[in-house]
């Protein structure tokens, strides 16, 4: 079933990205006659064939026969229009520069006690 699923998927994915349309799936039969004449008349496969129209040859092979314009995917709606913008966003920072300046402290702890209150009994344990 994952199988399945995949394979559904990325034939999916792969008619997306050849902007492949209704129009382009209702001229598959003019692209199987096409590719039987080619078949006839020139003994050439169906991957020769796609070579010649879709391929390599295709520049070539483009005004030999008008039976071409009908073929699917040939049309001028699937040239790719992709818009690119390029945002130039230029941002001057400025950072200032800060001077270190030490200065003497003379503040020293001392503990709130004196040696004059007696010891506690009660008082935390010491480390040796």
């Amino acid at each position: 079933m994952k199988k399945i699923i995949s394979i559904v998927l990325m034939s999916l994915i792969l008619i997306q990205t050849s902007e492949a349309s209704i129009s382009d799936v209702l001229q598959l039969k003019s692209l199987f006659q096409h590719a039987k004449f080619h078949q006839q008349m020139y003994g050439d496969s169906f991957f020769e064939f796609l070579s010649e129209h879709y391929g390599q040859k295709a520049y070539e092979h483009r005004n030999e026969h008008k039976e071409h314009h009908d073929l699917p995917l040939k049309n001028h709606q699937n040239i790719i229009n992709a818009l690119t913008v390029f945002v130039v966003c230029i941002s001057h920072f400025t950072i200032k520069e800060q001077t270190f300046i030490e200065t003497a402290s003379n503040f020293f702890y001392k503990e709130p006690t004196s040696s004059f209150e007696k010891p506690s009994v009660f008082q935390p344990p010491k480390f040796t």
